[in-house]
């Protein structure tokens, strides 16, 4: 857990809702056609070198209403200093990101992991998050079987956690590249199989459109997964990539980020795009600008839907 130290903030400062509207319209007459209603945040990954308050100030002077939280920065910060800022701001939280590692394999006992799993629960409970994005932990010593046991204990566990502080947990499956060290579920059917064991309402899906988007038949399935998405994490691929934190601003890569979006609004999901650049290269870039070219770069790749009226 981050040490917690004490960072200068006045108090008397309120930030006031952002100025732009959620809606993303494409300017079309009615009876044409338009750009569906999206909820787009920025992640604190992505702003790495930004502590919270630059985060909530950088998403506030662009017009972006929500913000995914990375926990260490919360920490950082302190919980009921970040509490107050996040209500001053009126902004959206997507998401805290993570709580996990059950299994053990990143230095923490099980019992140790849930606890601190409950603590991020009800933290995200008092900020109004819609998710907690969860990681198994990976693989390990353990057998897949022990490890899966392991998994499904901590989320029957930390269900009903959720539902008392009216917040999803997110599970998420990752690229089999990047998994060997956050968890050992590699695809969209191993996490799906999880959620129907957990069988629990507030336990659903993590969708990272880096990690998942090779996956067979993504794009004719994506509908059916949008009941059980919790949130969907946007970045894009740099072909060739040449290392772990190499993500790209969507649109600057390989990945038919138009087509999945299409599929998803298509199929109705309506929570939140999360950006979430890992980034060697943006990490060290000019932020706001940064977040501005995503967010620009995001609406264009938006779908232009048949109005009502059509």
């Amino acid at each position: 857990m981050s040490r917690r130290t004490a960072l200068s903030w006045n108090t008397s400062r309120r930030l006031t809702p952002a100025n732009l509207p959620t809606t993303l319209e494409s300017g079309s007459t009615p009876g044409q056609s338009e750009v569906p209603a999206v909820r787009f945040s920025a992640n604190g990954l992505t702003t790495l070198r930004w502590d919270l308050l630059q985060d909530v100030g950088g998403c506030h002077d662009l017009g972006i209403s929500s913000i995914g939280l990375w926990r260490p920065k919360v920490l950082e910060f302190g919980e009921e200093r970040a509490i107050e800022l996040l209500n001053d701001a009126a902004l959206d939280v997507s998401s805290l990101s993570w709580i996990g590692g059950f299994t053990g394999t990143n230095g923490h006992g099980f019992r140790d992991s849930i606890w601190d799993a409950r603590e991020a629960i009800r933290f995200a409970g008092k900020v109004g998050a819609d998710t907690v994005v969860v990681l198994s932990g990976s693989r390990g010593s353990h057998t897949l079987n022990h490890a899966r046991r392991l998994l499904l204990e901590a989320l029957r566990e930390l269900a009903d956690d959720a539902e008392s502080a009216g917040v999803d947990l997110a599970l998420q499956p990752m690229h089999p590249m990047f998994a060997s060290d956050w968890t050992f579920l590699k695809s969209l059917d191993e996490a799906v199989d999880i959620l129907a064991m957990t069988g629990h309402q507030r336990v659903k899906l993590a969708f990272d459109t880096y990690h998942l988007w090779r996956e067979p038949d993504l794009l004719s399935r994506l509908p059916e997964l949008v009941p059980l998405l919790g949130i969907v994490q946007v970045s894009d691929w740099r072909e060739p990539t040449r290392s772990r934190q190499d993500r790209l601003v969507p649109g600057d890569g390989v990945i038919p980020l138009a087509e999945i979006f299409e599929s998803l609004i298509r199929g109705g999901y309506q929570g939140h795009f999360d950006l979430q650049v890992w980034s060697d290269d943006t990490w060290g870039e000019d932020y706001l600008e940064l977040l501005r070219r995503a967010r620009d770069q995001f609406e264009s790749l938006l779908p232009h839907l048949p109005t009502a009226a059509d």
